[in-house]
């Protein structure tokens, strides 16, 4: 990536749901030219983080209509075998999960894995633990969304949120015809999001890596079994 593509990354322009927070920023500002300098300065260092924190820039994801792409930015904290939310109806037959960490310097619009229609999603409250701990994607507040893929595939994308998020935003609705890299919501500072892969499907990916969110290829749906 050039200086000038990393330029335009963080100066993309902010998701919408950024912008009460971005507007409220510069309400403090002025006020600040009022009541003191202070204030000001302290709404514009608001301003500036929020601007940073909820930018949006474009993705391009890759031509084939076989890949799951990373649903987030982030690091990948666990590759595992584990069960989709029980709220789902995903069955209880183990598959690979891939679990990406957002800290508050990524990116945080979550954006779609793959081609497919929206089945289901369930919302459950919960505890808001670190994010980056195996124990989130099971005890914190999440979002959970199931997809059919083209091909009868099922998988599922759940936005969890952390230690200080306290927002998930998700767009879609059950019924939703949705394509790979679109984006479908976002979680406020710092957050988790977990993709389960079809059964029988092995990730492309090993904890530590990067994710680019709908960029990144996670796994190839036509890999051989195995």
């Amino acid at each position: 990536m050039s200086l000038a593509d990393d330029i335009r990354h963080v100066l993309a322009p902010p998701h919408p749901a950024g912008r009460p927070f971005i507007v409220g920023g510069l309400i403090v500002v002025m006020l600040g030219l009022l009541v003191g300098p202070w204030l000001a300065w302290l709404g514009l260092i608001f301003t500036l983080f929020c601007l940073f924190f909820f930018r949006d820039p474009e993705r391009v994801p890759p031509p084939r209509s076989d890949l799951l792409v990373a649903p987030a930015d982030g690091r990948i904290v666990s590759v595992a075998p584990a069960v989709p939310p029980v709220e789902l109806g995903l069955g209880g037959t183990p598959r690979w999960r891939v679990s990406i960490f957002l800290t508050v310097l990524n990116v945080h619009v979550n954006r779609v894995p793959g081609d497919g229609v929206v089945t289901r999603i369930a919302y459950r409250h919960g505890a808001f633990v670190n994010a980056s701990m195996d124990k989130a994607s099971v005890d914190n507040e999440r979002n959970a969304i199931a997809m059919r893929l083209p091909g009868g595939q099922e998988i599922a994308v759940v936005q969890i949120a952390g230690l200080i998020a306290r927002r998930i935003v998700c767009t879609l609705r059950e019924g939703d015809t949705v394509h790979c890299g679109d984006r479908f919501g976002i979680i406020r500072f710092g957050s988790r999001t977990d993709l389960y892969l079809p059964e029988g499907i092995r990730p492309l990916v090993t904890e530590g890596q990067t994710m680019i969110g709908g960029e990144t290829v996670i796994a190839d749906l036509a890999a051989p079994a195995g």
